[in-house]
């Protein structure tokens, strides 16, 4: 069989094959156990404080005068926070928010800890000194000696692409094109990490719908009620759909905002980077004709 006369896997070709597996798994773990943790922190909010104190703010009625009459009736205080947010809708909608913001998080400190790295002196070549082909494998071998975390960041892995493929190629151009090859596959693996963000900022108006046709129809169901001159059933469902509108934006809103701000981090990463690769190694390659 093809396979028996196969040459043995080195380590470091496994290595690399189980590598994508892990940071996928290592994802996935994070963003169930953001999930967990969001749902914990929201409904122990909502029982603990937001529903009790929105049925203490429901059993207190008001009683208004009509201006020009002797007339009082009571009303419910339908504009307190706690109403607003009291159903199970907008409870929904904010611990989907909670969950992008620690996604959003967690690749905002990513982010943060690449950018570090601009500030150290990966590249020690002087300006009257060139790299030759020959020199490129030397001048690698610090990067290599680095521990397996950095290794893996943006900055230190665009410049052993470029020792690599100028080393390979005896190629300036080459060595740079390449170097935009690994910042457009930076840009679309930050961009997919935040498919999850995408579904939420999708999810959370969605939810916010479905609270809306719940209050539309619990609305309806008081409809006769309100003929009879008690219009509190119809106020209830109607401030169920409006709260539940409501929250659903906001929520939104956040998540949009604070999604656009990592974006904006992301790109100015991946600018500085290449910006860096460009002044410090690229300008100083160098291939001599014999």
């Amino acid at each position: 069989m093809a396979t028996e006369n196969a040459p043995p896997m080195d380590k470091t070709t496994a290595e690399r094959r189980t590598e994508r597996p892990h940071w996928v798994l290592d994802d996935a773990v994070y963003s169930i156990s953001a999930l967990l943790l969001s749902v914990i922190i929201c409904h122990s909010i909502w029982t603990l404080i937001i529903r009790p104190r929105a049925e203490a703010v429901l059993s207190q009625r008001v009683t208004v005068t009509q201006a020009g009459s002797n007339v009082k009736t009571q009303v419910l205080q339908l504009r307190s926070v706690y109403v607003i947010l009291k159903d199970h809708e907008q409870e929904l909608c904010v611990t989907l928010m909670l969950w992008s913001l620690f996604l959003l998080g967690r690749q905002a400190q990513d982010t943060r800890l690449s950018r570090k790295l601009l500030d150290r002196e990966y590249v020690k070549i002087g300006e009257g000194q060139v790299v030759l082909p020959e020199d490129a494998r030397v001048y690698s071998r610090p990067l290599e000696s680095l521990p397996k975390v950095e290794q893996d960041r943006f900055l230190p892995r665009l410049l052993m692409v470029a020792y690599n493929r100028f080393g390979a190629t005896r190629s300036v151009q080459d060595a740079a094109e390449a170097v935009r090859d690994e910042c457009d596959f930076e840009v679309a693996s930050m961009d997919t990490k935040l498919s999850m963000v995408r579904f939420t900022a999708w999810a959370i108006p969605a939810v916010g719908f479905v609270g809306t046709v719940r209050g539309i129809g619990a609305a309806l169901q008081e409809a006769q009620g309100a003929m009879g001159g008690d219009i509190s059933g119809v106020t209830m469902g109607l401030g169920v759909t409006f709260n539940a509108t409501l929250t659903a934006l906001v929520s939104c809103i956040v998540v949009m905002f604070w999604m656009h701000q990592l974006q904006q981090f992301q790109d100015r990463l991946v600018l500085d980077c290449r910006t860096y690769v460009d002044r410090q190694l690229l300008r100083k390659l160098r291939v001599v004709s014999k």
